[in-house]
């Protein structure tokens, strides 16, 4: 095959000429109009901003055959209809002002786009007035001509890609596109819980059948929020979610996040969104995995929709034709809000664990599930070496030297208080301990079975941090400084973090063209080696931005010595232990939870108890 170079001498030079009014218009759409969902996306933000309180979107063959999205919004008229289909043509902006952006579109290609590569059918009518069509197929443009409609907007798109056949080929199978479609419709149902949707598949010689219907809810917006959630997500998510409304220097964070034993196996329950405008970013998706980094383990996934309002000027959405990539003009306040917000939050939830523990522990305990348990789950987290952990256990503070021997730092007399007092609390009364490491609790309302070694690990790892914050953390100085070789680049971002790195025990100068001295490393870590540390940090700022990583190592080692500074299993415990343990677990925050996910405790209602035995 020979390939043609432009930059070869011939007989002529390159002629710069103009495309096409229609080229242009299918190179546009090879931006916008990725896939059915794509076309998906753009016509129902279009109707949203035409404030529609209901919309209809109707596919057959994974969008490939039909794609009609119905609204009640404020209609065009047939004069608006040219200027609809017309490129950069919106009555979204005026031009003058690309940051002040409000509504979901603005760029005025959506449809130009895709009547350029499908066939475009628009009927509109304003309320009072005449209805009105115009169609638009491969880019030449019939009408418009007067139609009878209801007021609104019905956009009807057949046959996508067929004056562009080679992008057929790139589409995945009709149910995967069909998929596709769900989840755009899903997140702009989440983002507007006012307005109801309807999404059905068309299929030829049968009734439409709906895939997914969700009603408009009333109330203020976290009442109809929670109402659009239980419906799309389930109710054990609003169950086991916690309020985020947080807001600091002119950003303001809300939605719902999910209590850390309601994990997930992948990040398919998360959900950003800036101003309501549905996002795919990487860094407010880091912020929020480092919001959970100190309450999972590596291979679970925290549950949230969280949107973040600010000033339309401190946000560019005119980043890529698609809007899904947005620039925030402070990047790093966007992030600390969501990691502050959402620690703040996880806080306040104290000991709580989520309802699905008690739920699958029921499950386990009929009949019929047990013979057919699945396997447990598996939690993992890296774990530093032993020789790096008998170094890090030389740092720990001689307040917390007694933790293997005792379970507490106060014991309280079994007697102090009568045992009805106990049963008040959130955790009961301890009554018994079995196989030397479950404590079982009388509540008020039912009983909690307790994993001693669980929870107390995560009380001593909290402890553990606490003396950290307070005391810092201390660094040690290197015999012989190493000197590690970087490129240029690599070496100044390196520099301009040295401060912040400096906090963390790792003190780092200039050594001449583009080396680093590395003079200190934190004591915490034992022998490491300085160039893999560096490399480590220079991966994370070239992916995030910013350094987690040496602080994720520091709080491993913490974790590690929580672990074997905990109470072990198989040690047995007087009641006034056990009790004093149930109540530190009620006023410690995370206590829900140990170091890798697990839950700590299982609470179980009388009622549920009582239908065990047939007695409900």
């Amino acid at each position: 095959m020979t390939l043609h170079d432009p930059n070869i001498s011939g007989s002529s030079r390159p002629v710069i000429r103009p495309l096409d009014e229609a080229a242009i218009n299918r190179i546009a759409a090879g931006e916008v109009v990725e896939r059915p969902a794509s076309a998906v996306k753009e016509l129902v933000e279009n109707a949203l901003d035409a404030g529609a309180r209901r919309i209809a979107v109707d596919y057959a063959v994974g969008g490939k055959v039909l794609i009609r999205v119905t609204d009640d919004g404020c209609g065009m008229t047939a004069e608006d209809l040219p200027l609809a289909v017309a490129r950069h043509a919106t009555s979204k902006i005026d031009g003058s002002d690309l940051l002040n952006i409000r509504s979901f579109g603005f760029r005025g290609e959506a449809l130009a786009s895709l009547g350029a590569v499908g066939r475009l059918t628009v009927t509109s009518r304003v309320e009072g007035g005449e209805g009105a069509q115009i169609t638009v197929a491969g880019g030449q443009m019939t009408g418009p001509r007067p139609a009878a409609a209801q007021k609104g907007t019905v956009i009807e798109l057949r046959d996508l890609f067929y004056a562009t056949p080679a992008r057929l080929k790139f589409l995945r199978t009709d149910r995967a596109e069909a998929q596709a479609i769900a989840e755009v419709v899903r997140r702009l149902a989440m983002a507007e819980p006012s307005v109801g949707f309807t999404l059905s598949e068309v299929v030829e010689g049968a009734a439409p059948r709906v895939i997914f219907r969700a009603d408009p809810q009333s109330g203020d917006f976290f009442d109809a929020l929670h109402g659009r959630l239980s419906g799309i997500l389930g109710a054990d998510f609003t169950t086991n979610a916690l309020k985020i409304d947080v807001e600091r220097d002119g950003l303001r964070l809300t939605g719902y996040a999910a209590l850390p034993t309601y994990s997930r196996g992948s990040s398919v329950q998360q959900f950003v969104f800036v101003n309501g405008r549905p996002v795919l970013d990487r860094m407010l998706l880091g912020a929020l995995r480092v919001a959970y980094f100190d309450f999972l383990s590596r291979d679970r996934h925290p549950a949230a929709v969280l949107n973040l309002i600010c000033d339309p000027e401190r946000v560019d959405v005119n980043v890529h034709p698609a809007k899904s990539e947005v620039r925030f003009r402070e990047p790093e306040a966007a992030r600390s809000l969501i990691i502050t917000g959402l620690r703040t939050a996880l806080s306040g939830a104290g000991h709580r664990a989520s309802t699905t523990v008690a739920d699958a522990t029921l499950a386990a305990l009929r009949p019929e599930a047990a013979a057919q348990a699945m396997a447990p789950r598996i939690y993992q987290m890296d774990r530093p070496s032993q020789a790096s952990f008998a170094r890090a256990a030389e740092w720990q503070a001689p307040a917390s030297t007694g933790f293997a021997e005792t379970p507490l730092a106060r014991v309280e007399p079994a007697d102090e208080r009568p045992q009805a007092d106990e049963e008040a609390y959130p955790l009961g009364a301890a009554k018994a301990q079995l196989h030397g490491n479950y404590i079982v609790a009388q509540t008020a309302r039912g009983m909690v079975i307790v994993d001693q070694h669980a929870a107390h690990e995560r009380l001593v790892y909290e402890r553990l941090k606490r003396q950290m914050a307070e005391a810092g953390i201390k660094a040690q100085a290197l015999l012989i400084p190493e000197i590690v070789e970087l490129s240029p680049t690599d070496a100044s971002r390196l520099l301009d973090h040295a401060e912040e790195l400096a906090r963390l025990g790792l003190a780092i100068e200039p050594f001449g063209g583009a080396a680093v001295a590395v003079r200190e490393t934190p004591a915490i870590l034992g022998a490491v080696s300085a160039a893999d540390l560096l490399r480590d940090v220079l991966d994370e700022l070239a992916d995030l931005g910013r350094i987690d990583s040496l602080q994720a190592k520091i709080e491993a080692i913490l974790s590690r010595m929580a672990c074997h500074g905990s109470v072990r299993s198989g040690r047995g415990l007087r009641p006034d232990e056990m009790n004093a343990l149930l109540r530190e677990m009620e006023a410690t925050p995370h206590s829900g939870q140990c170091n890798h996910g697990r839950p700590t405790y299982v609470e179980l209602k009388l009622h549920d108890i009582e239908r065990l035995f047939g007695r409900r």
